[in-house]
């Protein structure tokens, strides 16, 4: 049987190997593929673009968040370097400007003349205060707010200076009973 194998395949060479398609039928097949793989990414993007969108939208949200943390960070750099020249005149007037509050909130409210809304603006937190130490943060490095802010502790001291001075020319002697005495004694 090898034998009969063998010489069968011999004399049936030629018939075995045949060149298979032609030229143009692999052409054929390659343009089809080409085209298909074409048309599925655009038919795919077609279908996801909303996807798309959102993945953009996220990377921008996500640059945007990042450059944000890092303006913050480098803010509260520079506030760290602000804030010892700042605080140091800070402590001083708050100190200077409340032991002045209390000699003058020791008269009783009759005598000083003032309606709540003055009072409210001899207050060291006041809207203006409220403001500067806002735009202080903001802006740690703009030396005319550093001023600003040095400037209106100044004028608030000199304020309540002439108050006192004119409590002081109004009563002969400063009060020697506090707030809370005179109300004790009403």
């Amino acid at each position: 049987m090898p034998e009969n194998f063998e010489s069968f395949i011999q004399q049936h060479r030629d018939a075995f190997e045949e060149p298979g398609p032609s030229p143009k039928v692999w052409d054929a097949l390659e343009r089809e593929l080409e085209g298909s793989r074409k048309g599925r990414i655009v038919s795919m993007m077609g279908r996801n673009w909303f996807k798309a969108a959102v993945i953009a939208v996220l990377l921008v949200n996500a640059a945007v968040l990042f450059y944000i943390a890092k303006h913050k960070q480098h803010q509260q750099q520079d506030l760290a370097v602000v804030i010892p020249e700042i605080q140091e005149a800070k402590v001083y007037y708050t100190n200077r400007i409340n032991e002045k509050l209390e000699l003058i909130n020791a008269y009783p409210a009759n005598e000083l003349g003032l309606d709540s809304a003055a009072r409210q603006e001899l207050q060291l937190r006041n809207d203006t205060y409220k403001t500067l130490e806002n735009e202080l943060k903001n802006n740690p490095g703009n030396q005319r707010i550093r001023g600003a802010m040095i400037r209106y502790y100044q004028l608030k001291l000199e304020l309540l200076d002439k108050i006192l001075e004119e409590l002081q020319d109004k009563h002969a002697t400063p009060p020697t009973h506090t707030k809370k005495q005179y109300e004790a004694e009403i």
